[in-house]
């Protein structure tokens, strides 16, 4: 897929380009964002040119994964990332976001999940956006439960973080969440099935 900016009032979420190493691997020094998510740890300037200039772009070029740099309108800081990656089933997208230090608690990361959740259901064609994140990780759950996702449980050794098996919070996101048609019928369940 060719590369895309999608906007809201506040940010711009566009893929990563060799120009941002620099914020990504600042960002990345955090102890909570190497603590959390599956970058690697310690985070050398190295993996951030990886990221930005190998892993991203190469998402793009196959549509495997979909990155975007949330970057403010407003002086143009990144204010951390979001990534739509497919799933092995049909029309399923997994997201995953990280938020820079100076950036949190201004809402931004809730607005970039939901222009991108829905960019995945209108421009993709997804049914079903899942988050999960490490059991434990309350903010990111947080910004999960803002953005509409409804929690569905708890998986257990569902997340391989730094060579250790970890439980996961998981939840999920529909198109009708948002207000949106899906591409596929969906019949929810009617409750327990009676003997």
């Amino acid at each position: 897929m060719e590369p895309i900016t999608l906007t809201t009032d506040r940010l711009l979420l566009r893929p990563f380009a060799p120009g941002d190493e620099d914020e990504v691997h600042a960002a990345c020094q955090d102890p909570e964002i190497q603590r959390w998510t599956v970058i690697p740890s310690p985070y050398r300037r190295t993996d951030a040119e990886v990221f930005t200039r190998q892993f991203s772009p190469g998402g793009w070029q196959d549509d495997s994964a979909y990155n975007f740099a949330v970057v403010l309108r407003e002086g143009g800081a990144l204010a951390g990332a979001v990534g739509i990656h497919r799933l092995g089933v049909p029309d399923t997208y997994e997201i995953g976001f990280w938020t820079a230090p100076d950036h949190r608690g201004f809402g931004y990361t809730t607005e970039a999940v939901v222009r991108a959740a829905h960019w995945t259901f209108t421009a993709l064609g997804g049914d079903r956006l899942e988050w999960r994140a490490e059991t434990g990780n309350v903010p990111s759950r947080a910004v999960a439960l803002r953005a509409g996702f409804r929690m569905e449980g708890e998986r257990r050794s569902g997340l391989l973080n730094k060579g250790v098996r970890r439980d996961t919070w998981t939840a999920a996101l529909l198109p009708s969440d948002l207000g949106l048609p899906g591409s596929r019928p969906y019949l929810p369940s009617a409750g327990p099935a009676r003997p």
